[in-house]
């Protein structure tokens, strides 16, 4: 009543039996549904996908000179994923950090299916909830992409918070979060993360976390840091 459509219609639509909604009606069913921006514009991409150009080259790849500038971060996190939360290529200190974390090559599985990772963050649903949020934010209209499927499929099987999520249907795609960390080896980390687009591969995006200079979280990260030192010493 309020968007001023019908209710047979407005079923017609969520049912996805009517696919060319005016703009008109997507404006009004965002401002009666009190969707913010990002949300809104999800709605739109739903309704009216774009066409999509084909992505050359297996979109697992990363580039050279990526993966160099990664490495030398060395006082910061660093790791490159796709859009689905493949880890594709990380530094030193990214392995030292998340080193014994089952599931770490993709960031949903190990949020929802290795139990640790309930300790591991600090304000694990959260973070779970984020990550869901991003996955249908990145995934638009591409609900039918065989490794989204494949992903989806895997965690709503064997996790039951997956499924809870992702029935939300909550999309916020994640920009440059602060994390808490409980560390099994360094104990509490506060990690600040900026998240860059690669423009050479779109779906990937470079992801710098770090702590602040002179923090105890800052120290902490010193600490694993230490052995790549030595070794590079030696």
């Amino acid at each position: 009543m309020l968007a001023g459509v019908s209710t047979d219609y407005y079923v017609r639509l969520e049912q996805g039996r009517d696919r060319h909604p005016s703009d008109q009606v997507l404006d009004a069913l965002a401002r009666v549904l009190r969707l913010d921006r990002e949300t809104s514009e999800h709605m739109f991409e739903l309704a009216r996908p774009r066409s999509r150009v084909p992505i050359p080259g297996p979109e697992d790849r990363v580039d050279i000179e990526v993966a160099r500038l990664i490495e030398r971060c060395e006082h910061a996190l660093a790791f490159v994923v796709n859009r689905w939360g493949d880890v594709l290529a990380v530094n030193s200190l990214t392995t030292a950090f998340y080193a014994g974390m089952d599931g770490s090559d993709n960031l949903l599985r190990m949020t929802f299916l290795n139990p640790a990772s309930r300790q591991f963050y600090r304000d694990w649903e959260q973070e779970a909830r984020a990550k869901v949020a991003h996955l249908h934010a990145v995934a638009g209209s591409d609900y039918d992409d065989p490794d989204l499927v494949e992903l989806v499929e895997e965690l709503s099987e064997a996790s039951d918070d997956f499924r809870r999520m992702w029935a939300r249907h909550e999309v916020r795609a994640k920009t440059n979060p602060s994390i808490r960390f409980r560390h099994p080896e360094v104990g509490a980390v506060t990690i600040h993360f900026q998240i860059f687009d690669i423009p050479s591969d779109p779906g990937q995006k470079l992801i710098v976390g770090q702590a602040t200079p002179g923090s105890p979280s800052d120290h902490a990260l010193a600490r694993l840091r230490v052995p790549v030192d030595d070794h590079a010493e030696a």
